[in-house]
C-alpha cells in the first residue's frame, strides 16, 4: 500500500518507475520540494503504529522539510493517492482534513478549520481537485469531484462535482466580526 501511494505521487511528476537514481535526482541533483516532502510524509505516516524509531526518524525529518519548503502539512491529513504540489511555499493544510486522490495545490492555499457557526470544522476535499494559489477552503464544507478552486478564492461553502470557482470582487460591509475570529485577548 505505501509504494502504490509513493509511486502515485511520482507518477504526476511523469515518473513512471522509482529507482535508487530517480530517488537521488529527486532528492539531492534536482530536487523536487512538493514530491520530496510527499515522499516523506508518506513514511511518516505508514510508520506511525508500525515501527516507533522509524516514526520518529521520518517525522524529524518531516518536521525539517516543513520549515524548509514551508508546507505546514500534519502527518494526520489524510490525503489520497496521486498527490501533486505545483510549487513550495506558504502552503497549510489542517491536520484533520481530509483530501482525496489526484488532486493539485498551488503555493499559498489553505485548508483550515472554522471556529465559528454551523460550519464550525474542517473540510473535506474529493477527487481530482485542482486549488489555486492563495485559495483558502474553510469550515465543515465537502468539496465535490472534479472541481476547480481559481487563485485568490476563499470557499465557505458546500461544492457540487464538476464546479469552477472563481474569486470575486472584493465586498466591504460596515460591521466589526473580529471577535469572532480573534480569541483569547491578552488584554
Amino acid at each position: 500500500m505505501l509504494k502504490d501511494y509513493i509511486l502515485s505521487d511520482y507518477k504526476r511528476c511523469g515518473i513512471q518507475k522509482i529507482s535508487i537514481r530517480v530517488l537521488f535526482t529527486t532528492f539531492y541533483i534536482q530536487p523536487n520540494p512538493g514530491l520530496k516532502f510527499m515522499t516523506i510524509f508518506r513514511l511518516t505516516q505508514h510508520y506511525r503504529r508500525k515501527n516507533r524509531i522509524l516514526f520518529y526518524f521520518f517525522f524529524l525529518w518531516l518536521r525539517r522539510l516543513k520549515v524548509k519548503y514551508g508546507f505546514d502539512i500534519s502527518y494526520r491529513t489524510q490525503i489520497g493517492k496521486g498527490f501533486y504540489i505545483g510549487h513550495f511555499g506558504n502552503i497549510v493544510i489542517h491536520g484533520d482534513a481530509i483530501i482525496g486522490e489526484n488532486c493539485n495545490i498551488s503555493q499559498g492555499m489553505t485548508i483550515g478549520i472554522s471556529n465559528y457557526g454551523k460550519k464550525q470544522g474542517v473540510p473535506t476535499i474529493g477527487n481530482r481537485v485542482f486549488i489555486g494559489p492563495n485559495a483558502g477552503v474553510f469550515g465543515n464544507i465537502t468539496i465535490g469531484n472534479n472541481v476547480t478552486i481559481g487563485a485568490n478564492a476563499v470557499v465557505t461553502d458546500n461544492i457540487e462535482d464538476g464546479k469552477t470557482i472563481l474569486s470575486s470582487n472584493m465586498i466591504v460591509i460596515d460591521k466589526d466580526l473580529s471577535s469572532y475570529y480573534i480569541h483569547n485577548n491578552s488584554n
